[in-house]
């Protein structure tokens, strides 16, 4: 239909010439379409709208899926009639469901408003992750709100992993999401030859209702329970992270070169005589940056060369639908689901050592204050003059060990000017006022037979410390550069405490006879004072997890509001290009600007969202992984008595963690004693309400394991020895912090080189 011949109805849409601009055919606006609805006051049919906005025959496909479309982003709702309506105007509150093992669940209202409780009643029509419209129906007994499914507006499981169970004949499937609570009843015709006890994936071919429960099939059995790698491709699913490559981003990838053209060199600053190199992990085989540095004056040159991601993956390519739709590569112990193929993330943007490679370079002067004076970006190609790694690196700075080879020899200089340098940078960190908490990552050990044999404690030493330094440098001029002209990009923001998690805070201090500087808008540095002034204290391990679980979470967003604990006023992501979305965009964002251009990927917001949702689903996959290797390592000592640390404390018990294997475990909190305890989230503490007895945070006990349960991931202990009267930890090293915090990257206050990284490059890749 031409615009000519539309009606003063449809001309009267407010957000008509906007509609004209973006289709050649325009339908009436959302906004418009919504205000004709609620101007009704009654429902309105389908029929009776298109009279209202005058839409004709040919146009009736369309509206219907622009309606349809409205509906899905509850715009709209239908009612038992089939008539329109707006869900605000019927009380109705839009969002998406979130399961609870036990059964309940919540709405998380897409307006942002508290949650919603759902009783196991309503939770019987939907599973975890649908959308639905809940009507608030009062408030529980614990006073929050309490809702009613009125409509389930999306299904979000199609497909789901579990295992197969059989009882009296009939087969199901118990979903490996403890959020889905419902188990998945097998079709009797559709039945495979899944035998009980495997894990298999069964597709729903019939959604729950008020009244049955999911139906589905086995389309595919993935083996036995205790398989070696079972636990992985559990995650996978579980977590529906994409882990295997198209068809057609294999079709891009093998119709790129084996090694960098000559003809690519055009327009790139010519950096091969420029001593290079890389430091990483012993086992790492991605190596996205390499660094130089030099006495310049009184100041210091430093050069970080970053892998050229952006040359290969472009936009609009399959290869760049994919890596944004996995957003991160994932580090498991031994195995790796890269964000890119193996031919880009290992071959040709790998820096690996002397062979020819594209580079985005932050070529940066610092002066003797640790302060970046100048800073330019450019594209480059060179060469890297080594692979060095952190420990082989420490020796020879620390004198512990001497050079093996001319070669390493030679590069001594170099590698003194960026121990020099590094020594500049981290005073400026420390005047900055950058948080540092002091945590341990650990490592796991395997057998032939791909379990744990051990679990070992991983020390940084002052080289990982140099890498780290130098990428926080490069990712400050990315921002600061980005920001300077105006191109939109994706930051990492990290937002210094709520009110409340503050106020909590505080008053648990105040126990201690402490307090946290910086009134009601405390800064990083408010929180470095402090955490150097329990540093003698024998409870400061205590102290550090409160203050650090006071943080909220860092994330990728378009509007920059600063790294509360780095202390920078602007800050991205611009170091791993290889193993982040986020970081290719920020180089495509610097290529717009020395291009004279602008970048727009699409809705930054959306994007950034997006990326955050897959770090937190990596992080949510490896630590499901890390369980269940640690429950299978736990099975063969039940009975063993073990010293630890009371690692969190919650509703219903206290977590451990042991001192010598890092495992935790939960003291359920009927395994406490012969009395009520009452919980508090403020002190942290569980308190017995006769006895007095307390449990809290930081607490050393003596237990013994008694259950190590590899279907539910729950390792259990109960009280042993002299635990029944807890005693204040004594200061301890720091192998006894606990296993829940080390073996995640803490992305409250994160380290630079994305530390899961090196975790995984530990181990053998599979």
């Amino acid at each position: 239909m031409s615009i000519k011949k539309l009606s003063r109805t449809r001309k009267s849409d407010p957000f008509f010439d906007r509609e004209v601009a973006k289709y050649d055919h325009p339908l009436p606006s959302r906004e418009y379409v919504l205000q004709v609805v609620e101007g009704q006051g009654t429902p309105v049919s389908f029929e009776a709208l298109c009279t209202l906005l005058d839409i004709d025959a040919q146009e009736g496909e369309m509206f219907q899926r622009r309606l349809a479309a409205m509906e899905r982003e509850a715009q709209l709702m239908r009612n038992r009639k089939g008539a329109y309506i707006v869900p605000e105007r019927a009380s109705l509150i839009a969002g998406r469901i979130e399961g609870h093992a036990d059964g309940y669940g919540f709405l998380v209202p897409d307006d942002g408003s508290d949650d919603l409780y759902l009783d196991a009643k309503q939770m019987s029509k939907v599973l975890h992750r649908d959308r639905a419209l809940v009507r608030a129906v009062g408030l529980d007994r614990r006073g929050r709100r309490e809702g009613a499914i009125v409509e389930v507006l999306e299904r979000a499981n199609s497909r789901v992993v579990g295992r197969v169970l059989v009882e009296h004949g009939i087969t199901v499937v118990v979903p490996e999401n403890r959020r889905i609570s419902q188990d998945i009843l097998v079709a009797p015709e559709k039945k495979s030859k899944a035998k009980a006890g495997q894990v298999v994936i069964v597709e729903i071919i019939e959604q729950p209702n008020r009244h049955a429960q999911p139906i589905g099939r086995i389309v595919e059995v993935l083996g036995n329970y205790a398989d070696p790698g079972m636990e992985i491709e559990i995650a996978l699913r579980k977590h529906d992270m994409p882990f295997e490559f198209s068809p057609k981003v294999l079709e891009e990838t093998k119709a790129l070169p084996d090694k960098v053209r000559k003809s690519e060199w055009a327009g790139r600053k010519d950096l091969r005589d420029l001593a290079l190199v890389t430091i990483d992990g012993e086992t790492a085989r991605d190596f996205d940056d390499a660094v130089f540095a030099e006495k310049k004056g009184r100041g210091w040159r430093l050069v970080v060369a970053i892998a050229d991601v952006s040359h290969y993956v472009r936009p609009g390519m399959a290869l760049d639908r994919e890596a944004m739709e996995r957003g991160n590569s994932v580090y498991f112990p031994r195995r790796v689901i890269p964000m890119l193929p193996e031919k880009l993330s290992n071959g040709l943007c790998s820096l690996n050592p002397d062979v020819e490679r594209l580079a985005m370079v932050c070529d940066m002067d610092i002066n003797s204050r640790g302060e970046i004076k100048e800073f330019t970006f450019y594209p480059a190609v060179f060469l890297s003059r080594a692979r060095l790694t952190y420990d082989q690196v420490w020796s020879w700075l620390s004198a512990a060990a001497e050079p093996q080879n001319d070669a390493h020899r030679a590069l001594q200089p170099r590698l003194q000017a960026l121990y020099s340098l590094y020594h500049i940078l981290l005073k400026a960190r420390h005047k900055r006022g950058a948080i540092d908490f002091e945590t341990i990552e650990t490592m796991m050990l395997f057998n032939a037979q791909g379990k744990i044999d051990n679990i070992v404690p991983v020390f940084r030493n002052d080289a990982h410390r140099l890498i780290e330094e130098c990428m926080l440098a490069a990712n400050v001029c990315a921002s600061a550069f980005l920001e300077q002209h105006k191109q939109p990009c994706l930051y990492r923001v990290h937002e210094g405490p709520t009110p409340e998690k503050l106020e909590g805070l505080r008053d648990f201090l105040k126990e201690f006879g402490l307090g946290l500087p910086g009134g009601d808008n405390p800064t990083a540095k408010d929180y470095g004072v402090l955490l150097e002034k329990i540093k003698p204290r024998p409870d400061a391990q205590l102290l550090q997890t409160v203050m650090l679980r006071s943080l909220r979470q860092a994330m990728y967003s378009p509007d920059n509001v600063g790294h509360f604990g780095l202390s920078y006023e602007h800050y991205t992501h611009f170091t791993s290009p290889i193993r982040r979305y986020p970081d290719l965009l920020v180089h495509r964002s610097i290529k717009a600007v020395l291009d004279g251009t602008r970048y727009m990927p699409g809705k930054w917001d959306d994007i950034g969202l997006h990326c955050s949702m897959t770090e937190r689903r990596a992080d949510e996959a490896s630590r499901d992984v890390n369980n269940w290797l640690k429950c299978y390592y736990m099975r063969d000592r039940i009975g063993e008595e073990f010293a630890g640390t009371i690692a969190s404390v919650v509703p219903f018990g206290v977590f451990v963690a042991l001192d010598s294997v890092y495992v935790e475990g939960l003291v359920h909190v009927s395994e406490l004693g012969e009395d009520y305890f009452k919980y508090d989230n403020v002190k942290h503490l569980m308190l017995g309400e006769r006895s007095g007895q307390r449990f809290r945070l930081g607490d050393r006990l003596q237990v013994r394991l008694v259950r190590a349960d590899l279907e539910t991931g729950r390792i259990d202990f109960v009280l042993a020895g002299p635990s029944a009267t807890p005693r204040v930890a004594a200061r301890q090293p720091a192998s006894n912090v606990s296993a829940k915090t080390t073996e995640k990257p803490n992305r409250r206050a994160e380290s630079v080189k994305d530390r899961s990284k090196h975790k995984a490059a530990s181990k053998p890749h599979r």
